[in-house]
């Protein structure tokens, strides 16, 4: 059976077959699973509701438990197709006695591994993780679950080689040619996969994987990718959230088309009033410019040098995109990532006398932007999810626009639209997200964050009714929990803890800027 179809997106009903194949928290025989889901859908095997989970330590994080659970390939049609893979994890509650409850959070992306996240939550969140189970897990299609392929290496080299910016007419034929061969690779390699691995289905997973921990209902931490994760669990599941905390926003009240719409303003934002300021400020440490519009001047004549005269750093090429994409990768966290990235700007500009740290530096930023399984799950989910416009004349004449005005991401937003527009038209339901039947919604966002922009927030916060907002004025970091903002940290805490939601929306105040290595 194919996932795809012709006929687009049809409406899901907010309670489908895994409610009622789940009733119970536990699930002790399986007649009562297929009595209930006899009366609102297809029968779930019971080889899923009656599976054990055979925790051991992970081999990655000793301080986690780990196990496999077998899921249906299509939740809409459990019977049909071979089972697939989720990895699992657990941290269990340091105070048992205390123990309150479950805590899942999950990874964003689409396309990043879950699965030892909860060992460092609980790190930093000992007063949390001593009263709940943090579990964790790797998505559908990543990781150490079934996995995803769509590229190799040398493929997914190839897609971000080139110059995003050059609008010339063979430039752009590479363009839609490479998004066309990554669309024919991923059916080629994972085409028995690839239409089953939408947000959708992932969230039937999760309640599976609730059902199975033996709980009745979970709290939930989420950020980027998995706010919207968070958000159709709410909304397909909404008696099984107790509490939910979505971290740094997408706009999960519409499309994906429109969310990624929104990132060629936001990151340059982020760029030009954020970073390149910063760096004009220090400009006695990195001799970059004293002032943004210089910095930025030196930046760009730097990205016009790679494209005639890219570097060579043993089998590491730095042309013009991997200074796009050691920039964007770069600017998420101010304090981690500014004066980083900064640092291996500045030895770009005196290469031949750069020391060996410095090249050191600038391999470790430069080496490694994506991979090829997270781009396999990230296209696959965002394609499948929602629709995209098909028009390639349209994104042609769209791109033209964002390259000349926000060139850092929208350079490289048609190679993005040309993946979904040639994707094979999906049938995964859509899911609207209203906050009915949900308790408080606590949301977290920066007003300069670049992948999760604040005016998605917004809207998204809109769309879910009763939540409240927490918004970090002065700052522009994507993520906010543990993120050394006690402001912040003390809102999140006394929610997951005592319940205690604020009585409406409310602003804290971002962290000091970092200082360079050596001051401060």
């Amino acid at each position: 059976m194919s996932a795809f179809r012709k006929s687009r997106w049809p409406v899901a009903a907010l309670s489908g077959t895994v409610v009622a194949v789940l009733m119970s928290a536990v699930l002790p025989t399986a007649q009562p699973a297929r009595a209930a889901a006899a009366a609102s859908g297809p029968s779930v095997p019971a080889r899923y509701v009656q599976q054990h989970l055979n925790w051991q330590p992970c081999a990655a994080k000793p301080s986690l438990e780990c196990a496999r659970m077998a899921v249906p390939r299509d939740w809409h049609h459990p019977g049909t197709g071979a089972d697939l893979t989720v990895e699992v994890s657990r941290h269990r509650a340091a105070g048992p006695a205390r123990r309150r409850g479950v805590l899942m959070m999950a990874a964003g992306g689409p396309g990043a591994s879950g699965l030892t996240r909860p060992a460092d939550f609980a790190e930093r969140s000992p007063a949390v993780a001593a009263v709940y189970d943090v579990v964790g897990f790797d998505q559908r299609g990543v990781g150490r679950s079934t996995p995803a392929q769509c590229q190799t290496d040398a493929e997914f080299q190839d897609f971000y080689a080139h110059d995003f910016r050059d609008r010339s007419p063979a430039a752009l034929r590479g363009v839609l040619d490479r998004s066309r061969r990554l669309v024919a690779g991923c059916l080629r390699h994972s085409g028995d996969l690839v239409p089953w691995l939408t947000t959708d289905q992932a969230v039937r997973d999760m309640d599976l994987f609730r059902a199975l921990l033996g709980v009745r209902k979970i709290s939930y931490y989420g950020p980027s990718y998995a706010t919207w994760l968070g958000a159709y669990y709410a909304t397909e599941f909404p008696g099984r959230m107790e509490r939910a905390v979505l971290d740094s926003n997408l706009d999960f009240s519409g499309t994906w088309q429109d969310a990624e719409g929104g990132q060629p303003r936001s990151f340059q934002r982020r760029f030009e009033q954020d970073f390149l300021p910063w760096i004009a400020r220090n400009d006695a440490t990195y001799h970059y410019g004293r002032t943004a519009a210089e910095a930025k001047a030196r930046w760009e004549a730097r990205r016009r040098a790679l494209r005639g005269h890219p570097l060579t750093v043993g089998a590491l090429t730095i042309g013009p995109n991997q200074l796009d994409n050691a920039t964007i990768q770069n600017i998420y966290n101010a304090n981690r990532q500014f004066p980083q990235l900064a640092s291996a700007l500045s030895a770009l500009d005196h290469w031949p006398s750069a020391t060996p740290a410095e090249r050191a530096l600038v391999v470790k930023l430069f080496e490694h932007y994506l991979s090829p399984g997270f781009a396999a799950v990230f296209f696959s989910v965002t394609c499948n999810d929602t629709p995209w416009r098909r028009d390639i004349g349209y994104w042609l004449d769209r791109s033209a626009k964002d390259t000349a005005t926000h060139p850092l991401v929208g350079a490289r937003e048609l190679a993005y639209a040309a993946t979904c527009a040639a994707w094979p038209v999906p049938a995964a339901p859509r899911v609207r997200v209203t906050g009915r039947g949900l308790p408080t919604t606590l949301m977290l966002n920066s007003v300069h964050d670049p992948a999760t922009y604040y005016e998605g927030a917004r809207a998204a916060h809109r769309a879910l009714r009763g939540s409240r907002l927490v918004t970090v004025t002065g700052g522009g970091d994507h993520g906010q929990y543990q993120n050394g903002n006690a402001c912040v940290d003390g809102i999140v805490d006394a929610y997951l803890l005592g319940g205690a939601a604020p009585d409406r929306d409310v602003t804290c105040a971002a962290g000091p800027p970092p200082e360079p290595p050596g001051r401060g």
